[in-house]
This record gives C-alpha cells, structure tokens and sequence, in this order.
C-alpha cells in the first residue's frame, strides 16, 4: 500500500473519529450545566440508611440513586460516628467542610480536610468519624447506585 493511500485512509477515519465526538458533544449540548454550594437552598435533603445515627443527611446533585453514576453530598455533624458499612459501587470524594478519619479495613486510617480527595473501592468495608468543630460534607461520585450496607461482626459462640 502506498504511504499516499495509508495517510488518506488514516485522514478519513480521523475525519470520522471526529465527526462522531463532535455528534456525541452536540447530543450531550441539551444537559443543562449544573453549579450548587452546600447551603443551596434548592438542594433536598433526606435521610441517610437506617443504621447510620440520626443526624446524617444525602443530598442528590446529578442523577439518581438508583441508577448509574450519581453525585451525591453526604453531610453528618461535627463529633459524628459513622458506623462500619461497605459499598457496591467505588467512592470518588471530596471533603468540602469539616475534618474526617476515615478507615478501611487492613488500612491506616487516613485524615481528610477540606479540599481532599479521596477513592474508595467497591465493597471495601469502611468506618469513619468527623472531629469535633465544624460538621463534615463530604461530596461522593457512585459509578454504581448509590448504597450503603452495614457491617455486622458475627461473634463466636461460647
């Protein structure tokens, strides 16, 4: 094959290649860009899972718990235990406010402050606590729906 056809060929599969990005971008065009701060007020508040104490709040940011790739603020107040649990889908965070130990299992624990990031791994148990001072918001991307399922340690019979 002459170097004059192998260019030509690679030329219209680039061509195609970005015809069909540029056709994705304009499909993805009619999503409205979002912005929201943690004292939003058009953010909803509700409940976390039931073996998580009272005082645990989910916000949704983007999508939907029960589908795919949700964004979600996860806020607990200062002082706060957050019992052992685990997660089907990975954790990509932020800490928006407040300091939190977080610790997975056969792991150091980790302190994280406003503005750090951190990944959890599928079904990877984890506990965590927010110090004392200022309530933790911590910003979570699921790949998968959102969960939560507490761990219960099976003691040995005597």
């Amino acid at each position: 094959m002459s170097q004059f056809y192998e260019r030509k060929r690679m030329g219209t599969f680039s061509m195609m290649a970005i015809s069909l990005l540029m056709s994705m971008m304009v499909l993805s065009a009619g999503e409205p860009a979002l912005k929201y701060s943690i004292d939003d007020q058009r953010l909803v508040w509700g409940p976390c899972p039931t073996f998580i104490p009272k005082g645990c709040e989910i916000a949704v940011l983007h999508g939907d718990m029960g589908d795919e790739n949700a964004d979600i603020f996860f806020k607990v107040p200062a002082d706060f235990k957050i019992p052992h649990h685990w997660h089907t889908s990975p954790e990509r965070m932020v800490l928006i406010s407040g300091t939190m130990k977080v610790t997975y299992d056969d792991q150091k624990t980790e302190t994280l402050h406003a503005g750090d990031y951190a990944y959890g791994p599928a079904k990877r148990p984890h506990f965590a606590y927010c110090e004392k001072g200022t309530p933790c918001v911590l910003f979570i991307a699921f790949e998968n729906t959102v969960d939560a399922f507490e761990v219960i340690q099976k003691l040995p019979f005597k």
